[in-house]
């Protein structure tokens, strides 16, 4: 069957820049969010891990992306990163007229995020020394790396 294409709403810029936000906001809270608070909890005890591992977070990543771009795809795109806005518009499927906006709108949405998890895990002290031990989750190789094997 034939969409009919006459009464489809179409995306107002505004409203694709909220989209760009809020689907930033949410995938570093999701994502982030997953790294920072649930990834290792210690173990259990039977020794079994009580946090989500490395599998759960890639998992909290991917589900975030994906629930983002179900959500405000249809309205932005559903970029949520920089990188990807820069990739699209080279790809000519964006203006570039357009790309300032959507990249501010991204930083501002992982701004957010990123306070609204400062916000949550100021409140636990044990928690940010746990996060602070942990390198907050950060990845990197030799010294750097979260798992220094020596």
């Amino acid at each position: 069957m034939a969409r009919n294409t006459a009464h489809e709403a179409v995306p107002t810029a505004t409203s694709a820049l909220i989209a760009e936000f809020l689907g930033t906001l949410l995938l570093v809270l999701g994502g982030v969010g997953a790294a920072l608070f649930a990834s290792d909890f210690g173990t259990g005890a039977n020794g079994s891990s009580l946090g989500i591992g490395f599998v759960g977070v890639a998992l909290a990543f991917g589900l975030t992306v994906v629930a983002g771009a179900y959500a405000f795809g249809p309205i932005s795109g559903g970029h949520f990163n920089p990188a990807v806005t820069l990739g699209v518009a080279a790809a000519g499927r964006i203006e570039w007229s357009k790309v300032p906006g959507y990249i501010v709108a991204q930083l501002l949405g992982g701004a957010c995020g990123t306070g609204i998890i400062a916000l949550i895990g100021s409140s636990n002290s044990e928690w940010y020394e746990a996060a602070t031990a942990g390198r907050f989750a950060s990845n990197g190789y030799g010294e750097h790396s979260p798992v220094v094997s020596g």
